[in-house]
């Protein structure tokens, strides 16, 4: 296991017919499902474990237009036809994953700063995606992701507080139900970190997932939200496909849409514990492209 792992690993429970088992790789015997899930070692947990449900029939992956998707398999996992079949030996170094870019601020500063970019073996077209928001009817992200870019590529305007995007946004209208998006290779139920002002109006959930044999917390922040869904509080579990907010405007008045941003907590911090002002600094987590863990059609 990497140097740099949480110092926890897990098994993902998979359905699995031992007979296409052994049509496939007949030397190898697959555990009968396990629906044991090792929680982070540093992980702060609620006294009593409260999940928000989605609407209608249980749904293990995301919930869009009442279509149930399945997230695809993890980094270090083989999709046979659909079955998610581990590698022998799957490791994920931070290293390889983590590059280091540059851009100049508003003020004329330079800043380095380092991120996660989209992996080569994952779609580059931002539709083949499932967001947290309906898609259907056109292209679903108006702005993408651009810190992997150089300098003069990336994002900037008037109104404008940062130089470069580290997320997408996914313009709606007004109120539309805005539901937790499952990531590929995630371990239980996402965990909400905050509820407040961030990026305008923000939900900040916490989600497992493993990579290789690794387990990496990840960060997801819905912001610019017309309002979070009541009752939803931090320390609750949200299940894939509930309704944790809504769509609007707070902190960019005039453009209606989700932000959706995804981000990689560093080895050893415990998001729970931070204080909610410091969690998009790069000493506690660094930005990640979201087409690496969203789930694709």
């Amino acid at each position: 296991m990497s140097g740099v792992a949480q110092g926890v690993t897990a098994r993902r429970a998979r359905r699995w017919s031992p007979w296409v088992a052994l049509a496939v790789v007949p030397w190898v015997w697959l555990p009968a499902r396990d629906r044991a899930v090792a929680p982070l070692a540093t992980s702060a947990r609620a006294p009593e474990v409260t999940h928000i449900e989605p609407e209608g029939a249980r749904c293990d992956g995301v919930l869009i237009a009442d279509e149930c998707l399945h997230p695809r398999c993890a980094v270090g996992e083989l999709d046979l036809d659909g079955f998610c079949l581990p590698t022998a030996g799957a490791v994920v170094d931070e290293g390889a994953m983590v590059a280091t870019n540059v851009h100049t601020e508003r003020t004329g500063r330079r800043v380095i700063y380092e991120h996660i970019p989209r992996r080569h073996d994952v779609p580059e077209d931002y539709d083949r995606f499932v967001y947290p928001v309906p898609t259907a009817g056109g292209r679903a992200v108006s702005s993408g992701y651009d810190l992997d870019r150089p300098d003069s590529q990336q994002r900037r305007g008037v109104g404008l507080h940062a130089t470069g995007h580290g997320g997408v946004d996914l313009p709606q209208p007004r109120g539309t139900p805005v539901r937790v998006a499952a990531l590929r290779g995630e371990q239980g139920d996402p965990e909400v970190v905050y509820v407040g002002r961030l990026f305008g109006t923000t939900v900040l959930l916490r989600q497992v997932v493993r990579e290789g044999d690794t387990l990496w917390t990840y960060l997801t922040l819905y912001g610019h939200l017309d309002a979070a869904a009541q009752g939803l509080t931090r320390g609750m579990f949200v299940r894939p496909g509930a309704v944790v907010s809504f769509v609007g405007d707070t902190d960019a008045e005039g453009y209606v849409h989700l932000h959706y941003e995804v981000r990689r907590a560093r080895a050893g911090v415990d998001v729970m514990r931070e204080d909610i002002a410091r969690v998009t600094e790069q000493e506690v987590s660094v930005p990640c492209d979201p087409r690496n863990v969203l789930p694709w059609r």
